[in-house]
């Protein structure tokens, strides 16, 4: 008597539709994976690509920096949009794992890793671990130095010289990994207070700041601007591409970054992305950096570095504190005063 007067047949049509729907849509969802990327362009298309191809899972992929991929995953906590994170400096990643962004997992390959890049997996409980890492420096348009008649930078201290007064571009620290890098790296290089009167003597020169941690030694490359801050590994990219950049690792010492991967808390396609992860910690995937030219060291042991990759044991690396620096609090008040100390002033 319920369906009085109702076409049972299409009832029963629309039942079995419903119950088929509930039957695929997990299989659909473990076909997806929706990726953040952090790093170059090609090299968060070469792996988009490979992935799909290696295990026929449909990628959707957005790449951002990490500071603005770090603010997007905040902002979408109560309703996560991605599934995994992967690429850029791993302060970023250590800070979504404190703020509860991302979940723990342990990838079968962990063994095959080098021992600094387990410590962010061991310090945050699984929330994230490393996939590369790469020294700051920064490069120089040779030709427009020359041009120019400025002197040759060796050293961070170099860059406060007047001679290079709007002939230097970085990122916001807000923004990008690599700038907020530079900005822990002289705190701890020369105390918090020598630090930011350092940021501030660079701030005099500084003709531009940009959104993207790379786009400064692009800039130069293209003979726009003379000098940019970098990662090492960035400027040897530009180099080896043919444009007139000689990379610098200053002799003072510098800090460097260990690029991670992390699994965003709630994600949709969580076998998806575990398989996302095992598949960025495998030895081949990682020897294929140098195919988009892309020059960072490899986490994996058995992973190949691209024979023009920075000499890391040649640099001197300072005794970078991730676990402070990569702190939200930590973070959030060494920002806040970079904006409030050094942003404000005039060029």
């Amino acid at each position: 008597t319920l369906f009085k007067g109702v076409n049972m047949r299409i009832i029963r049509i629309t039942l079995l539709s419903l119950l088929l729907l509930m039957i695929a849509l997990p299989l659909y969802a473990e076909g997806r994976l929706t990726y953040y990327c952090s790093t170059d362009i090609p090299w968060c298309e070469l792996m988009k690509k490979e992935f799909e191809k290696r295990t026929g899972i449909r990628v959707s992929m957005t790449r951002a920096s990490t500071g603005e991929t770090l603010t997007k995953i905040r902002a979408e906590k109560s309703n996560p949009k991605g599934d995994v994170w992967w690429g850029g400096t791993g302060d970023p990643h250590l800070q979504a794992a404190e703020e509860g962004l991302s979940q723990p997992y342990n990838s079968p390959k962990l063994s095959e890793l080098h021992d600094w890049a387990k410590t962010p997996h061991q310090a945050t409980g699984g929330k994230t671990v490393g996939i590369y890492l790469g020294a700051l420096g920064y490069g120089y348009n040779t030709e427009l130095l020359a041009k120019k008649g400025l002197p040759v930078p060796k050293c961070w201290n170099d860059l406060l010289h007047s001679a290079y007064k709007d002939e230097i571009m970085m990122a916001y620290p807000s923004t990008s990994g690599t700038a907020y890098t530079t900005l822990a790296s002289m705190v701890q290089l020369f105390g918090e207070q020598g630090g930011f009167n350092y940021m501030k003597g660079l701030h005099r020169n500084i003709s531009q700041y940009t959104k993207s941690g790379s786009a400064g030694i692009k800039a130069a490359a293209r003979g726009e601007i003379t000098i940019g801050i970098v990662f090492v590994h960035g400027a040897v990219k530009q180099a080896v591409s043919g444009f007139p950049i000689q990379a610098v690792a200053p002799c003072e010492g510098t800090g460097y970054e260990i690029g991670s991967v992390s699994i965003i808390k709630g994600a949709r396609n969580l076998e998806s992305a575990k398989k996302f992860v095992d598949f960025a910690l495998t030895a081949d995937v990682q020897s294929r950096s140098g195919e988009v030219k892309s020059y960072q060291v490899p986490s994996n042991k058995n992973a190949i570095s691209p024979p023009e990759a920075p000499d890391i044991s040649s640099i001197k690396l300072i005794d970078y504190n991730h676990a402070l620096y990569g702190s939200k609090v930590e973070r959030t008040r060494l920002l806040k005063k970079w904006d409030s100390d050094v942003k404000v002033l005039p060029r």
